[in-house]
């Protein structure tokens, strides 16, 4: 026998059953309450202009036989319909030892890649890429999260990089720039 095995262990380390202990139990570094998704609420111009659209390209499929894009095309309509409609519910979104909680799903840190931040609709953004195939990115919102403590605390597990805008990226901004669906809120001058 080893004389190691007899000696009991050391009083200021702890015992490698404890140590195995606190890798197998999840910890809270940050938490916060949030809308699952950006929202703004949209006008009566912003619908119409979405109606006639759908409605021109409608016409033109029907006239080229194309009756699966037009049922395509009307789903897609309403689906835009419903998430610019109907608000978000609150969601309670953390960062764990594990991952990240956002309502009742983790994402482990095996699985997310880099991450960013950025603004829509005037609210602060978290963007974390996923490994999984759907969600391939993952949106929080952050409002009323230091955003600095944040950083730091993802900064020990993942790689803060934002990506280059593809050429989809361009196109879309290019679109929304030359053709916006409803007008942009000037600011009121008083």
């Amino acid at each position: 026998m080893s004389d190691s095995a007899s000696l009991p262990p050391v009083a200021n380390q702890p015992s490698s059953q404890s140590n195995q202990h606190d890798q197998h139990e999840e910890k809270m570094l940050v938490s916060w309450q949030a809308a699952s998704r950006p929202f703004k609420k949209r006008d009566r111009e912003f619908y119409t202009t979405i109606a006639i659209i759908v409605f021109l390209l409608t016409l033109i499929l029907f006239f080229a036989g194309q009756f699966l894009l037009i049922a395509v095309l009307i789903s897609l309509a309403f689906v835009t319909y419903v998430l610019n409609s109907v608000p978000p519910e609150p969601v309670h979104n953390a960062v764990t030892t594990f991952g990240i909680r956002t309502g009742d799903q983790l994402f482990y840190w095996q699985e997310l890649g880099r991450f960013w931040f950025g603004e829509q609709y005037k609210s602060q953004l978290l963007y974390i890429e996923t490994a999984r195939a759907f969600p391939a990115q993952l949106i929080l919102i952050i409002d009323g999260v230091d955003q600095e403590n944040l950083k730091k605390i993802l900064l020990k597990y993942t790689v803060h990089e934002k990506p280059k805008a593809t050429w989809l990226d361009n196109a879309a901004n290019w679109m929304q720039e030359k053709f916006p669906l409803e007008k942009e809120e000037k600011p009121s001058q008083k």
